[in-house]
């Protein structure tokens, strides 16, 4: 089941300088592919910082969108590690993890740039 829960409130320009927070951080999640990490590393720490301020659900979807796929990822790269052993089988894990990351930042990148929440798991 993946319900997902939905927000109706409309997102307005109220707040400029946190969407460019939020831009930034999904550039630097997604550049990460050529800083091996450690650009990821400087977002979610912006990420954790800035978390406990936000000032509505739009962006709380859109960090949370952040944390999740980091820490899903990060989580993911230390399983497959062991099929390094092998070579080909953790060369092919190893991709399949970096595509689906960089799926979830483009995805999440588009949504904020249309102003649309990022989807929550269902409580």
């Amino acid at each position: 089941m993946n319900e997902s829960v939905q927000f109706d409130e409309v997102i307005s320009d109220e707040h400029p300088d946190l969407t460019t927070l939020t831009h930034v951080m999904y550039a630097l999640h997604t550049a990460s592919w050529f800083s091996a990490g450690v650009f990821s590393v400087i977002a979610m720490i912006i990420n954790t910082i800035k978390r406990p301020d936000l000032p509505n659900d739009f962006f709380r979807s859109h960090f949370r969108w952040q944390a999740r796929s980091f820490w899903f990822t990060l989580l993911w790269l230390v399983l497959a590690l062991p099929l390094w052993i092998l070579v080909i089988p953790g060369w092919i894990a190893y991709s399949g993890i970096g595509l689906w990351y960089l799926y979830r930042f483009i995805r999440g990148w588009w949504c904020l740039a249309e102003r649309r929440p990022m989807p929550l798991p269902a409580p």
